[in-house]
């Protein structure tokens, strides 16, 4: 055992006993809103801090960043964390079963290890796994019903990240003690839904405390598909001398059967066909444990240092039912690092040098139990150890040229070594080449520049050309398959210029950002449905996204968000399914062109509030070869909270009131269409107390 692995040598049993013994406080998340109700008809500037790991205003960034805040995540009371980020623009997550959902944010829906490549997750601006050990699924490790609030940047990340900040980065943070309050919601629903969010800040003898936890139970309304997820955060804020400090640690564990896919044209408006799991033994249990120290102090009266030091474990099993084989994969890694940043505050610039670092051991077998079916065999197809090291440095600068215009750049170095130990015997075994041992290492490079006009106190204009990168993930390098080599797996790269323009009124009646895009990648790594990698490849990506909210009283705002975009192959190549060959100009699969959320929100008194939610996804094609489509769908959802007396709400949601049948994703694979169902009409009651 390494020591990076005994540091995280923490049995689940451990883990399932702590979320037990805290199960029983009644510290719950969630608030009352009337307080807040003088202020309904303000849509404020808010501050961002994912652009550059420092406070910022949103209106002051070339970032195309979007905010979720802590009301609104508590008033959205999502099950799934699709719901929450499904209202912003651009963003397009697919909810699978359970907890489990695929990425899309300026993108199409992306599977296999690009979809977990290509989106880098963090927390507190931490990302939450090590960037060659990304999951697909990777928001289910995230706290996002205790969040304080959650940041999305759409298109590549500035240099302060590096490797998965390619279409997009979901920062998840964490409460303030100070502002986070002593709560607590319960709540119940259709389909055995129970949950319980709570939330305890205030003063200790050591700083600024927060606790939070989180429980979630559903039956579920498919057959065999209970969940259970259990999240805890805590986090202490204090100051020892001239440094701030910020210590922060969560827990999440996720144990759920799965329902996997419908089969055949259209099954998903078959009720009873929606209902059925026809892999009942499919399951996915996760833990994720994390702990980060935030350290910063002044060195002079321009200079600052920042640091966090940080350690995280994740591990994970369940059944590939979206594969023949239905193997059992078991993976997990655990990491040290940390992240550092000397920080110069001049007159009228920001100067800004970091050094990152990110120490990982992580292993992965596969195991497929059922009799052999082909070349999908009976036995171990993979059973490896990877050790890896990431070092990066970068350089940022900000400078306010005149009071209008301010520019900014900066440029990011990281490489990468992955150290790989085959466990099981070298060669091909079926459909599954298994590597001997070997060392592979990869450098990449970063830039980016942007600007903002400040027209006047209403409009400003602005613009970014900025690179996206990633080093292949250890899936793409070790999993491969006979006749499939290692040589000619490059990192890819995301070349991307965007610009746009803001509307903030002076009054806070309404808010309006417009922005288009252009993107190329190149030396895509993909899976084609054949299940061969694809090197080499390329994609092509334009857009416009509008998000824009307007109080049309001082009781009524309208709010929403509205993307078009186009996502087109760069290629010939692909599967031998004619169905599935890929031709240059053609659509990427599962990229609607359109999508849309618009909200009306109703503050009809001061202790009463409605929210009327519509949800469109437009048509896609289900397959690479553009012959299968998805006519897409409309939803609307209801929510409606009324505050019983000081500290004391109620709160009920109708999501799906028209009770549509539709599919959360469509795919077209192994000669038939196939898909997850949506639900029906679902119904939730829940009681929020603040103390």
């Amino acid at each position: 055992m390494s020591a990076v692995q005994g540091l995280f040598a923490m049995p689940r049993l451990v883990l399932t006993h702590l979320f037990g013994s805290v199960a029983g406080l009644a510290w719950v998340s969630g608030s009352g809103f009337a307080a807040d109700a003088q202020d309904s008809g303000i849509l404020r500037d808010v501050v961002v801090v994912t652009g550059t790991r420092s406070e910022a205003l949103q209106s002051q960034s070339p970032l195309a960043t979007a905010v979720l805040d802590r009301e609104e995540i508590q008033q959205i009371g999502a099950h799934h964390v699709s719901e929450a980020l499904n209202r912003l623009p651009g963003v397009n997550l697919h909810r699978g079963n359970g907890a489990e959902h695929l990425t899309a944010i300026r993108s199409p829906v992306l599977t296999g290890s690009q979809g977990a490549g290509s989106f880098l997750y963090l927390e507190d601006g931490v990302p939450l796994r090590a960037a060659g050990f990304a999951n697909i699924n990777g928001l289910f490790e995230a706290a996002d019903s205790l969040a304080g609030r959650i940041e999305v940047v759409r298109g590549p990340g500035s240099a302060a990240y590096g490797s998965n900040a390619l279409h997009g980065l979901v920062n998840v943070l964490t409460p303030e003690p100070e502002t986070a309050g002593r709560t607590v919601s319960l709540e119940a629903g259709s389909y055995g839904r129970a949950g319980l969010r709570a939330s305890l800040g205030g003063d200790t003898r050591f700083g600024s405390g927060w606790l939070g936890l989180g429980l979630r139970h559903e039956d579920g309304w498919r057959d065999d598909a209970a969940l259970d997820r259990r999240v805890l955060q805590a986090r202490l804020d204090g100051r020892s001398g001239q440094t701030d400090w910020s210590l922060r640690v969560s827990a999440v564990d996720l144990e759920q059967e799965t329902a996997t896919f419908v089969n055949g044209f259209r099954a998903y408006e078959d009720e009873g066909a929606s209902r059925r799991n026809a892999d009942p033994e499919a399951f996915r249990n996760a833990y994720a444990l994390r702990a980060a120290l935030h350290l910063e102090r002044p060195l002079s009266e321009t200079l600052s240092a920042q640091t966090v030091l940080f350690a995280r474990s994740n591990d994970m099993q369940f059944r590939m039912h979206f594969l023949p084989s239905e193997a059992l994969e078991d993976s997990g890694h655990d990491s040290v690092g940390i992240q550092s940043a000397l920080v110069w505050t001049l007159d009228r610039s920001v100067i800004r040098l970091g050094v990152d670092a990110d120490l990982t051991e992580g292993v992965l077998s596969e195991i497929q139990t059922r009799p052999t079916l082909g070349p999908f065999v009976q036995g171990v197809h993979y059973d490896y150890e990877v050790s890896a090291r990431t070092l990066a440095s970068f350089l940022m600068a900000e400078r306010q040229v005149t009071p209008r215009l301010r520019l900014d750049a900066g440029v990011r170095w990281e490489g990468t070594r992955y150290d790989y130990a085959n466990a099981a015997p070298d060669g091909v075994v079926g459909r599954y080449l298994r590597l001997p041992d070997r060392q592979d290492s990869f450098d990449t490079l970063a830039p980016h520049a942007g600007w903002i006009y400040t027209v006047n106190d209403v409009v400003s204009v602005f613009g970014r050309a900025a690179r996206g990168v990633r080093a292949p993930q250890t899936a793409e390098l070790y999993r491969l398959q006979p006749g499939q080599s290692v040589e000619g797996i490059e990192p890819e790269t995301l070349d991307s210029l965007e610009s746009g323009i803001r509307l903030n009124s002076t009054s806070g009646r309404y808010r309006v950002e417009l922005t288009g895009y252009v993107m190329r990648k190149d030396n895509v790594i993909l899976r084609d449905a054949d299940g061969l990698t694809v090197t080499g490849a390329k994609t092509r990506h334009h857009g416009v996204e509008l998000e824009a909210g307007v109080s049309l009283t001082d009781q009524i705002r309208l709010q929403g968000a509205v993307s078009w975009a186009v996502h087109e192959y760069d290629f010939n190549g692909g599967a031998s399914a004619g169905s599935e060959q890929i031709r240059k100009g053609a659509r990427i699969d599962t990229a609607p062109e359109w999508l849309s959320n618009l909200r009306l929100i109703w503050d009809a008194t001061d202790r009463l509030r409605f929210e009327t939610e519509w949800v469109h996804v437009g048509e896609y094609f289900a397959d690479a070869g553009n012959t299968a489509l998805y006519d897409g769908h409309d939803l609307l959802h209801v929510r409606a909270a009324v505050e019983v007396r000081d500290n004391l709400s109620v709160y009920l949601a109708a999501r799906n009131v028209l009770d549509e049948r539709y599919a959360e994703r469509a795919d077209f694979a192994f000669g038939q269409y196939r898909y997850f169902p949506g639900e029906p009409l679902t119904l939730n009651l829940g009681v929020r107390y603040g103390f």
